[in-house]
């Protein structure tokens, strides 16, 4: 099934149940408030939603109403913690090659993730605003999971049965800002802004055997202004599973259920799929030619991101983001 949050209904949103097609949705909130509130309580929620799932696919749901994916929030419009990845590292390792720096054996056995913001997420559609270029706007297409209560030291496999919806997300990061806040030793803060989701979540059986080993087995695809950037495959050069990438998060607390897990960048060894964020077509450049000559984002310029079926429909929708000036004033 695919479940959405309106905008309306308050910081969490107001629960719906979405179509295949995304072109109907029907609201939920008789059977849960909001999507967070659907999650702390699976266990009686998931037979009921699926049911008016159901009744959506079939035009029989009471209130049916055609929907606009632009009145749509994320799914989760905020979060109790999102943890994010980066477990394709092909990319990693381009951006320690193109500042000559080898990549540290134990990238391969420990998975790379920081705590990420989550008090709050950008729609899926529309503007986000950044106070300057020189900041060095770029932004990252990934998926992700959102975990049902994990509990500490988990394993692997016992994780996937965790999953309970998944979706995708557009990683907003200001590149120029990076470097010093990582010197201090101390991690992410002000070159990591609020993401993005998708406008629509969705169970791992609606992917069918696009989700299998704990991956997705589709690409994603980046359209920047207009033009296909790429459409790396996900399900391929993923080194962690989703499975050891909660099984991590996990090895020393409990997860709550609305966790966020994200793979970070997706990213192939085959360059010919291009690229998930400007930082990795910039590294290409230089480790090529010995310098970048793509800028990062400018006022003005859009990101559209997208995964497709098999038969090319919309599994998640779009989502779709200008950048502008943020005016303290």
């Amino acid at each position: 099934m695919k479940l959405a949050s309106l905008k309306e209904g308050g910081r969490d949103g107001s629960l719906v149940v979405v179509s295949e097609d995304l072109r109907r949705a029907a609201s939920a909130t008789g059977i849960a408030a909001n999507l967070q509130t659907a999650l702390e309580n699976w266990s009686t929620t998931e037979e009921p939603l699926r049911q008016l799932f159901d009744a959506v696919q079939q035009g029989g749901a009471d209130g049916l109403v055609d929907v606009d994916l632009a009145d749509l929030a994320s799914p989760l419009p905020r979060a109790y913690q999102f943890l994010d990845g980066s477990a394709y590292l092909v990319h990693v390792e381009r951006v320690r090659r193109a500042r000559g720096a080898e990549m540290p054996p134990s990238f391969l056995t420990d998975p790379l993730m920081y705590q990420a913001v989550s008090d709050g997420f950008h729609p899926p559609s529309g503007t986000i605003m950044v106070e300057s270029e020189d900041f060095g706007i770029d932004f990252e297409a990934e998926v992700c999971v959102v975990t049902g209560d994990v509990p500490m030291g988990v394993s692997a496999d016992a994780a996937l049965s965790h999953v309970l919806l998944l979706c995708l997300v557009n990683d907003i990061s200001l590149r120029n800002l990076i470097p010093a806040e990582l010197g201090k030793g101390f991690g992410f803060m002000h070159s990591k802004p609020r993401s993005a989701l998708s406008p629509v979540a969705v169970t791992p059986d609606q992917l069918g055997d696009s989700w299998r080993d704990g991956k997705i087995h589709l690409p994603l695809t980046t359209h920047y202004n207009g033009e296909l950037f790429g459409n790396p495959e996900c399900g391929v050069d993923m080194q962690f599973d989703f499975g050891e990438l909660i099984a991590h998060a996990a090895r020393t607390r409990p997860l709550s259920a609305g966790t966020i897990i994200g793979s970070g960048t997706i990213a192939n060894k085959d360059e010919s799929r291009g690229s998930s964020c400007l930082a990795e077509r910039r590294m290409l450049e230089i480790i090529a030619d010995g310098e970048a000559r793509t800028p990062f984002m400018r006022f003005g310029d859009t990101v559209r991101v997208e995964m497709l079926d098999a038969g090319g429909a919309s599994i998640f929708g779009a989502i779709e983001h200008m950048i502008s000036r943020y005016d303290r004033s």
